[in-house]
Protein backbone atom coordinates (compact mmCIF):
# COMPACT_ATOMS: atom_id res chain seq x y z
CA UNK A 1 0.00 0.00 0.00
CA UNK A 2 2.07 2.87 -1.14
CA UNK A 3 2.06 6.34 0.72
CA UNK A 4 0.79 7.95 -2.93
CA UNK A 5 -1.73 5.27 -3.72
CA UNK A 6 -3.53 5.49 -0.26
CA UNK A 7 -6.36 7.96 -0.34
CA UNK A 8 -8.51 7.98 3.14
CA UNK A 9 -11.11 10.65 1.94
CA UNK A 10 -12.77 11.12 -1.01
CA UNK A 11 -16.08 13.85 -2.24
CA UNK A 12 -18.35 12.44 -5.12
CA UNK A 13 -21.49 13.65 -6.72
CA UNK A 14 -23.70 11.06 -7.20
CA UNK A 15 -27.03 11.10 -8.95
CA UNK A 16 -29.92 8.28 -8.71
CA UNK A 17 -32.12 7.94 -11.50
CA UNK A 18 -35.73 9.39 -12.48
CA UNK A 19 -38.46 6.93 -12.52
CA UNK A 20 -40.26 6.17 -15.65
CA UNK A 21 -43.79 8.14 -16.08
CA UNK A 22 -47.22 5.75 -16.50
CA UNK A 23 -49.01 5.44 -19.62
CA UNK A 24 -52.30 6.87 -20.07
CA UNK A 25 -52.98 4.12 -22.61
CA UNK A 26 -55.82 2.55 -23.68
CA UNK A 27 -56.53 -0.90 -25.21
CA UNK A 28 -57.02 -0.48 -28.69
CA UNK A 29 -57.34 -3.27 -31.57
CA UNK A 30 -58.97 -4.22 -35.03
CA UNK A 31 -62.49 -4.80 -33.05
CA UNK A 32 -62.28 -2.47 -29.97
CA UNK A 33 -62.17 1.23 -30.74
CA UNK A 34 -62.72 2.24 -27.20
CA UNK A 35 -61.73 -0.49 -24.83
CA UNK A 36 -60.60 0.31 -21.44
CA UNK A 37 -57.58 1.41 -19.97
CA UNK A 38 -54.04 -0.32 -20.16
CA UNK A 39 -51.41 1.84 -19.41
CA UNK A 40 -48.13 0.11 -17.49
CA UNK A 41 -46.34 1.29 -14.85
CA UNK A 42 -43.17 3.50 -15.12
CA UNK A 43 -39.89 1.68 -13.78
CA UNK A 44 -37.48 2.41 -11.28
CA UNK A 45 -34.89 4.84 -11.02
CA UNK A 46 -31.55 2.95 -10.92
CA UNK A 47 -29.93 3.17 -7.47
CA UNK A 48 -26.42 4.39 -6.44
CA UNK A 49 -25.18 1.38 -4.05
CA UNK A 50 -22.13 1.19 -2.17
CA UNK A 51 -20.63 -2.01 -1.72
CA UNK A 52 -18.07 -3.59 0.57
CA UNK A 53 -14.83 -5.38 -0.73
CA UNK A 54 -12.39 -6.52 1.78
CA UNK A 55 -9.86 -6.71 -1.66
CA UNK A 56 -9.85 -3.06 -1.32
CA UNK A 57 -7.86 -0.65 1.02
CA UNK A 58 -8.22 2.32 -0.60
CA UNK A 59 -10.48 5.01 -2.02
CA UNK A 60 -7.79 6.04 -4.56
CA UNK A 61 -10.08 4.79 -7.60
CA UNK A 62 -12.73 6.94 -6.58
CA UNK A 63 -10.55 9.78 -6.24
CA UNK A 64 -10.68 10.74 -9.54
CA UNK A 65 -13.70 9.87 -10.74
CA UNK A 66 -16.34 12.00 -8.69
CA UNK A 67 -19.33 12.05 -10.97
CA UNK A 68 -21.35 8.86 -10.46
CA UNK A 69 -24.97 8.90 -12.25
CA UNK A 70 -27.25 6.25 -12.28
CA UNK A 71 -29.69 5.74 -15.54
CA UNK A 72 -33.57 6.51 -15.14
CA UNK A 73 -36.34 3.85 -15.56
CA UNK A 74 -38.30 3.38 -18.65
CA UNK A 75 -41.93 4.87 -19.22
CA UNK A 76 -44.29 2.06 -18.69
CA UNK A 77 -46.53 1.06 -22.02
CA UNK A 78 -49.51 -0.72 -23.27
CA UNK A 79 -50.60 -3.69 -22.73
CA UNK A 80 -50.13 -3.00 -19.12
CA UNK A 81 -46.56 -3.79 -19.87
CA UNK A 82 -44.33 -2.04 -16.73
CA UNK A 83 -41.02 -0.06 -18.14
CA UNK A 84 -37.51 -1.56 -16.81
CA UNK A 85 -36.08 -0.16 -14.11
CA UNK A 86 -32.78 1.88 -14.31
CA UNK A 87 -29.94 0.37 -14.11
CA UNK A 88 -27.76 0.63 -10.68
CA UNK A 89 -24.86 1.83 -9.90
CA UNK A 90 -22.58 0.04 -7.73
CA UNK A 91 -19.29 1.39 -6.57
CA UNK A 92 -16.97 -0.90 -4.20
CA UNK A 93 -15.46 0.85 -1.04
CA UNK A 94 -12.99 -1.22 1.54
CA UNK A 95 -14.07 -1.95 4.86
CA UNK A 96 -14.43 0.94 6.75
CA UNK A 97 -15.43 3.35 4.75
CA UNK A 98 -18.54 5.53 6.06
CA UNK A 99 -20.78 7.61 3.73
CA UNK A 100 -21.57 11.33 4.80
CA UNK A 101 -23.92 13.80 3.49
CA UNK A 102 -21.27 16.69 2.34
CA UNK A 103 -24.01 19.69 3.08
CA UNK A 104 -25.06 18.57 6.06
CA UNK A 105 -22.30 16.42 7.44
CA UNK A 106 -24.74 14.02 8.80
CA UNK A 107 -23.82 10.40 8.87
CA UNK A 108 -25.80 7.80 6.51
CA UNK A 109 -24.10 4.55 7.12
CA UNK A 110 -20.66 2.37 7.31
CA UNK A 111 -19.31 -0.38 5.64
CA UNK A 112 -17.81 -3.21 7.52
CA UNK A 113 -18.39 -6.39 6.09
CA UNK A 114 -17.60 -8.29 2.16
CA UNK A 115 -20.05 -7.53 -0.24
CA UNK A 116 -22.65 -5.40 2.38
CA UNK A 117 -24.34 -3.24 0.35
CA UNK A 118 -25.85 0.32 1.09
CA UNK A 119 -28.39 2.82 -1.04
CA UNK A 120 -26.48 6.24 -1.07
CA UNK A 121 -29.29 7.43 -3.45
CA UNK A 122 -32.29 5.66 -3.93
CA UNK A 123 -33.29 5.91 -7.25
CA UNK A 124 -37.40 7.64 -8.11
CA UNK A 125 -40.07 4.88 -7.93
CA UNK A 126 -41.83 4.85 -11.63
CA UNK A 127 -45.03 6.36 -12.27
CA UNK A 128 -48.49 4.41 -12.35
CA UNK A 129 -50.00 3.64 -15.06
CA UNK A 130 -54.06 4.87 -15.64
CA UNK A 131 -55.00 0.97 -15.36
CA UNK A 132 -54.27 1.64 -11.46
CA UNK A 133 -56.99 4.55 -11.71
CA UNK A 134 -59.79 2.99 -13.00
CA UNK A 135 -62.94 2.03 -10.66
CA UNK A 136 -66.38 1.29 -11.31
CA UNK A 137 -67.89 4.83 -11.39
CA UNK A 138 -64.45 6.14 -13.34
CA UNK A 139 -63.82 3.71 -16.07
CA UNK A 140 -61.79 6.19 -18.21
CA UNK A 141 -58.47 7.69 -16.09
CA UNK A 142 -57.01 9.66 -19.41
CA UNK A 143 -54.02 10.24 -16.56
CA UNK A 144 -51.18 8.90 -15.43
CA UNK A 145 -48.54 9.25 -12.57
CA UNK A 146 -45.10 10.80 -13.84
CA UNK A 147 -42.09 8.94 -12.23
CA UNK A 148 -40.44 10.60 -9.08
CA UNK A 149 -37.08 12.32 -9.37
CA UNK A 150 -33.39 10.96 -8.74
CA UNK A 151 -31.96 11.88 -5.73
CA UNK A 152 -28.59 13.78 -6.24
CA UNK A 153 -25.80 15.90 -4.04
CA UNK A 154 -21.98 15.35 -2.66
CA UNK A 155 -21.34 12.59 -0.35
CA UNK A 156 -18.07 12.34 1.44
CA UNK A 157 -16.47 8.88 1.92
CA UNK A 158 -14.31 8.42 4.58
CA UNK A 159 -12.13 5.28 5.65
CA UNK A 160 -11.13 4.05 9.11
CA UNK A 161 -8.85 0.94 8.82
CA UNK A 162 -10.21 -1.90 10.35
CA UNK A 163 -7.61 -3.55 12.47
CA UNK A 164 -7.27 -6.02 15.38
CA UNK A 165 -4.77 -4.06 16.94
CA UNK A 166 -3.88 -0.56 16.10
CA UNK A 167 -0.29 0.69 16.68
CA UNK A 168 -0.57 4.10 19.12
CA UNK A 169 2.42 6.55 19.48
CA UNK A 170 4.44 9.73 18.73
CA UNK A 171 6.16 10.02 15.44
CA UNK A 172 9.74 7.57 15.75
CA UNK A 173 8.29 5.25 18.52
CA UNK A 174 9.26 2.41 16.91
CA UNK A 175 5.44 1.19 15.27
CA UNK A 176 6.65 0.72 11.95
CA UNK A 177 9.84 -1.57 12.94
CA UNK A 178 7.79 -3.80 15.06
CA UNK A 179 5.24 -3.50 12.25
CA UNK A 180 7.66 -5.26 9.98
CA UNK A 181 9.47 -7.63 12.66
CA UNK A 182 5.76 -9.07 13.16
CA UNK A 183 4.35 -9.60 9.76
CA UNK A 184 4.98 -9.34 6.26
CA UNK A 185 3.97 -5.54 5.60
CA UNK A 186 7.43 -3.26 4.24
CA UNK A 187 6.18 0.01 5.81
CA UNK A 188 9.33 3.09 5.09
CA UNK A 189 11.25 3.22 8.26
CA UNK A 190 13.77 6.11 8.92
CA UNK A 191 15.58 7.69 12.13
CA UNK A 192 13.18 10.41 11.41
CA UNK A 193 9.85 11.82 13.20
CA UNK A 194 6.70 11.49 10.50
CA UNK A 195 8.03 9.16 8.27
CA UNK A 196 4.97 7.29 8.27
CA UNK A 197 1.84 9.29 6.48
CA UNK A 198 -0.53 6.52 5.57
CA UNK A 199 -1.36 3.64 7.85
CA UNK A 200 0.07 0.59 7.23
CA UNK A 201 -1.98 -3.02 7.93
CA UNK A 202 0.18 -6.33 8.38
CA UNK A 203 -1.26 -10.21 9.43
CA UNK A 204 0.32 -10.87 12.36
CA UNK A 205 0.87 -14.91 12.58
CA UNK A 206 0.35 -16.39 15.67
CA UNK A 207 0.40 -20.12 17.35
CA UNK A 208 -1.74 -22.74 16.00
CA UNK A 209 -2.20 -21.17 12.27
CA UNK A 210 -4.32 -18.44 14.06
CA UNK A 211 -3.32 -14.55 13.23
CA UNK A 212 -4.64 -10.87 13.81
CA UNK A 213 -4.24 -7.64 11.85
CA UNK A 214 -1.95 -5.12 12.96
CA UNK A 215 -2.24 -1.20 11.53
CA UNK A 216 0.29 1.33 11.65
CA UNK A 217 -0.98 4.89 12.51
CA UNK A 218 1.05 7.41 11.84
CA UNK A 219 2.67 9.37 14.83
CA UNK A 220 0.27 11.43 17.22
CA UNK A 221 1.27 14.51 18.63
CA UNK A 222 0.10 17.15 21.03
CA UNK A 223 -2.87 19.10 19.88
CA UNK A 224 -4.10 16.50 17.09
CA UNK A 225 -7.37 15.74 18.34
CA UNK A 226 -7.76 19.65 17.65
CA UNK A 227 -6.34 19.39 14.03
CA UNK A 228 -2.38 19.70 14.95
CA UNK A 229 -0.40 18.30 12.17
CA UNK A 230 -2.88 16.06 10.54
CA UNK A 231 -4.11 14.88 13.55
CA UNK A 232 -7.58 14.21 13.26
CA UNK A 233 -7.11 12.20 10.06
CA UNK A 234 -4.53 9.97 11.96
CA UNK A 235 -7.24 9.74 15.06
CA UNK A 236 -10.14 8.60 12.97
CA UNK A 237 -8.31 5.01 11.80
CA UNK A 238 -8.11 4.36 15.93
CA UNK A 239 -12.01 4.55 15.48
CA UNK A 240 -11.82 1.16 13.85
CA UNK A 241 -9.63 -1.32 16.61
CA UNK A 242 -10.28 -3.56 18.36
CA UNK A 243 -7.58 -2.39 20.60
CA UNK A 244 -4.90 -0.41 21.41
CA UNK A 245 -0.82 -0.99 21.48
CA UNK A 246 0.38 1.83 23.47
CA UNK A 247 3.66 2.62 22.12
CA UNK A 248 6.45 4.25 24.13
CA UNK A 249 10.59 4.52 23.39
CA UNK A 250 12.42 3.03 26.69
CA UNK A 251 14.71 6.68 26.27
CA UNK A 252 11.53 8.85 26.59
CA UNK A 253 12.34 11.24 29.48
CA UNK A 254 8.83 10.22 31.47
CA UNK A 255 6.88 7.46 29.93
CA UNK A 256 4.00 7.91 32.05
CA UNK A 257 3.49 11.64 31.14
CA UNK A 258 4.01 10.42 27.89
CA UNK A 259 1.41 7.78 27.86
CA UNK A 260 -0.76 10.17 29.36
CA UNK A 261 -1.09 12.83 26.62
CA UNK A 262 -1.28 9.95 24.09
CA UNK A 263 -4.73 8.87 25.85
CA UNK A 264 -5.49 11.96 26.50
CA UNK A 265 -5.59 13.06 22.81
CA UNK A 266 -7.24 9.70 22.27
CA UNK A 267 -10.19 10.81 25.04
CA UNK A 268 -10.31 14.23 23.94
CA UNK A 269 -10.90 13.08 20.20
CA UNK A 270 -13.54 10.56 21.40
CA UNK A 271 -13.93 9.67 24.65
CA UNK A 272 -15.69 6.17 23.81
CA UNK A 273 -12.23 4.68 22.88
CA UNK A 274 -11.45 4.50 26.47
CA UNK A 275 -13.55 1.88 26.08
CA UNK A 276 -10.62 -0.15 24.26
CA UNK A 277 -8.46 -2.51 25.29
CA UNK A 278 -4.65 -0.61 26.28
CA UNK A 279 -1.31 -2.50 26.05
CA UNK A 280 1.62 -0.86 26.56
CA UNK A 281 5.19 -1.78 25.11
CA UNK A 282 8.33 0.27 25.96
CA UNK A 283 10.57 0.14 22.60
CA UNK A 284 14.00 0.30 22.17
CA UNK A 285 14.18 -2.01 25.58
CA UNK A 286 17.69 -3.08 24.25
CA UNK A 287 19.18 -0.12 25.45
CA UNK A 288 18.16 -1.29 29.14
CA UNK A 289 20.16 -3.24 31.84
CA UNK A 290 18.14 -4.89 34.12
CA UNK A 291 18.39 -2.16 36.89
CA UNK A 292 16.60 0.08 34.46
CA UNK A 293 14.00 -2.12 33.73
CA UNK A 294 13.10 -2.02 37.78
CA UNK A 295 13.62 1.38 38.18
CA UNK A 296 10.77 1.88 35.37
CA UNK A 297 8.69 -0.44 36.29
CA UNK A 298 8.13 1.69 39.49
CA UNK A 299 5.94 4.29 37.36
CA UNK A 300 4.50 2.71 35.04
CA UNK A 301 0.32 3.38 34.43
CA UNK A 302 -2.08 0.61 35.60
CA UNK A 303 -1.88 -1.41 32.28
CA UNK A 304 -0.62 -4.47 30.77
CA UNK A 305 2.82 -3.93 29.66
CA UNK A 306 5.99 -5.70 28.05
CA UNK A 307 9.65 -4.54 27.49
CA UNK A 308 10.24 -4.87 24.01
CA UNK A 309 12.95 -4.74 21.11
CA UNK A 310 12.12 -4.95 17.91
CA UNK A 311 15.84 -5.09 16.52
CA UNK A 312 16.72 -7.62 18.44
CA UNK A 313 13.25 -9.33 18.87
CA UNK A 314 13.15 -8.98 23.11
CA UNK A 315 10.05 -10.03 24.16
CA UNK A 316 8.33 -10.25 20.97
CA UNK A 317 6.89 -13.63 22.02
CA UNK A 318 5.75 -12.19 24.80
CA UNK A 319 4.15 -9.28 23.32
CA UNK A 320 2.21 -11.27 20.50
CA UNK A 321 0.93 -13.49 23.89
CA UNK A 322 -0.26 -10.23 25.36
CA UNK A 323 -2.21 -9.54 22.24
CA UNK A 324 -3.71 -12.99 21.60
CA UNK A 325 -5.02 -12.93 25.51
CA UNK A 326 -6.30 -9.11 24.93
CA UNK A 327 -8.17 -9.88 21.66
CA UNK A 328 -9.79 -13.27 23.26
CA UNK A 329 -10.74 -12.38 26.44
CA UNK A 330 -14.14 -11.83 26.17
CA UNK A 331 -14.69 -14.54 23.52
CA UNK A 332 -13.55 -17.44 26.51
Amino acid sequence: MAETNFVDYVKIFTHSGHGGAGSAHFFRDNRTTSGGPDGGDGGRGGHVILRGNKQLWTLLHLKYNKHHRATDGVNGSKSLCTGAEGTDIILDVPLGTIAKDAETGELLFEITEHDETKIIRKGGRGGLGNNNFKSSTFQSPRFAQPGEDGEEGWNILELKVLADVGLVGFPNAGKSTLLSVVSAAKPKIANYAFTTLVPNLGIVEYRNYQSFVMADIPGIIEGASEGKGLGVRFLRHIERNSMLLFMVPADSIDIHKEYNILLNEIKTYNSELLDKSRILAITKSDLLDDELINDIKKDLPDVPYVFISAVTNLNIIQLKDLIWKELTKNNS
